[in-house]
């Protein structure tokens, strides 16, 4: 199945999961599974939150950043891939 993020509406989320600013995103469902392509502004963050019920994994694209996984803070750049399995806590 193709996924094309360029053709999907952007949306704008304030204060994603508790976090500062805005993050935007282009996100595809099949009701099991969600894939997003985010994009956040300088400045902005993620909130810290639990995985549930699902894990995520992030792959940068562009930018830098800091990623708080469990409590341990690293830097977050092009090429990385930060994953968080069920259970855990990340921001």
């Amino acid at each position: 199945m193709k996924v094309e993020f360029g053709a999907m509406e952007e949306t704008a989320i304030p204060g994603f999961k508790g976090g500062e600013g805005v993050t935007h995103a282009r996100m595809f469902a099949d009701g099991c599974n969600r894939i997003m392509r985010g994009r956040l502004e300088p400045g902005c963050s993620i909130g810290l939150h639990t995985h549930e019920g699902s894990c995520e994994m992030i792959f940068v694209l562009s930018g830098e950043g800091i990623c708080l996984d469990d409590g341990e803070e690293y830097p977050f750049r092009p090429g990385m891939c930060h994953y968080c399995p069920e259970g855990h806590s990340h921001s």
